[in-house]
This record gives C-alpha cells, structure tokens and sequence, in this order.
C-alpha cells in the first residue's frame, strides 16, 4: 500500500479514471443532445452526492451548480426538495430518480417513479439522466473510498 492515507484510485490506476471521465464525458453529451439543462444536471448530481455523502463531489457540483446560475437558496433546498417550492415539474422528476438511482440496491427504480418521471420527461431525456446518475454514483464512489479532502475555504474561496 502507498504512503498516503488512503489510496487515490484516480492517481494509482490513471487509465480506469480516464475511461471513468471518458464515460462522463459522454454521458454529458448525450444528456445536451436530449436537452437535459446544466442546471438541472448540476442539481441532480448535488442531491445524489449529498444522499452518498460524498463532501468531494458535493464541492465539485456545487461549484458547477453556481457556475450554471443556480443561487444559494435552491442548493439549500435539495434535501428537503418534496417539501420545497422552488423546483419545476421537471427538476422534481430529475430529483426523484436520483433518488431511485442512489438506492437503487431497494428494488431498482419503483413502478410509480418511473411512470410518475415518464410523465413529466421524454424517453431520451429520462436515459440522458439515467446516465448521468450512474456516473455520478460511480465518481461518488472513489471519491469516498479515496477519502478525497475538502480543504475549508478562505473569504475568496480560496482552499486553506
């Protein structure tokens, strides 16, 4: 084993990350190609790493999440989204199957959710999200396994 606390799976073995970031990569246009907006992708990816508890990738999408125009108040509102106002129709379904696709080890994605989302987004956007949901759930996996830090932030945001 290496000297650091924990193995960083993306540093001990760069070609499995590389594809894992190629299949992101693709996953990401697929989901443009279906018209899966980035704020909509950003929250998703959010909701599913805070479900994980992936503090790394929380950081990351959240970062991406401003980025993509998404203010403070909404980011705080992903975990008690059912019983927040401040999401569409379509936000709520993308919401809904993160959580489907976090635990999917509960019986996979229920009958009711995926009519209840089929309803609401097309066949290619709900494979889109689908899609972005496996990898995210794959990212927050090494990121955890690696203990990946989350330095706090200075006043600039600049990492301590």
């Amino acid at each position: 084993m290496s000297e650091e606390r924990r193995v960083h799976l993306s540093k001990s073995a760069p070609p499995a990350y590389q594809a894992l970031a190629g299949f992101s990569k693709t996953v990401g246009q697929l989901a443009d190609e279906a018209g899966i907006d980035a704020r909509l992708k950003e929250l998703v990816q959010v909701h599913v790493s805070q479900l994980n508890g992936c503090a790394y990738c929380v950081r990351v999408h959240v970062d991406r999440a401003v980025e993509a125009g998404v203010d403070a108040d909404v980011i705080a509102q992903l975990p008690v989204w059912r019983e927040s106002g401040v999401f569409s129709d379509r936000e709520r379904a993308g919401l809904e199957l993160a959580e489907a696709h976090t635990f999917i080890h509960e019986g996979g994605v229920p009958d009711d959710v995926y009519d209840r989302v089929g309803g609401i987004l097309s066949e290619s956007e709900y494979v889109a999200l689908s899609w972005i949901l496996v990898s995210i759930n794959a990212f927050n996996r090494v990121a955890i396994a690696g203990r990946y830090p989350v330095p706090a932030r200075d006043s600039a945001g600049a990492a301590r």
